[in-house]
């Protein structure tokens, strides 16, 4: 493959999963119920956060050198990221 592909198919990958992240977070609520997005911009945020978490959990099962910086650096986020939830649901 060629670099332009590749880089396409990089940039594809993000699009994807912001699009899917703003569909779990409810997108359609703010349009059907006429509030705004706030909800769905910080709900997309807080999915990211965990995606960062889980990726640094699995860095963290690969790597020799950097094992516990990412082990624990995933599980915080992954806990920042349970938080905002349950702040946002008001189950706190």
């Amino acid at each position: 493959m060629n670099k332009i592909s590749f880089k396409l198919l990089s940039g594809f990958k993000y699009i994807y999963l912001i699009v899917f992240f703003a569909l779990l977070s409810g997108f359609f609520h703010p349009l059907i119920t006429n509030t705004s997005f706030d909800s769905v911009v910080i709900g997309v945020i807080v999915l990211f956060i965990g995606l960062i978490g889980g990726i640094l959990l699995y860095k963290s099962a690969i790597s020799e050198k950097r094992r516990e910086i990412f082990l624990g650096g995933g599980f915080a986020l992954i806990a920042i990221s349970l938080f905002y939830i349950f702040q946002i649901t008001g189950r706190s």
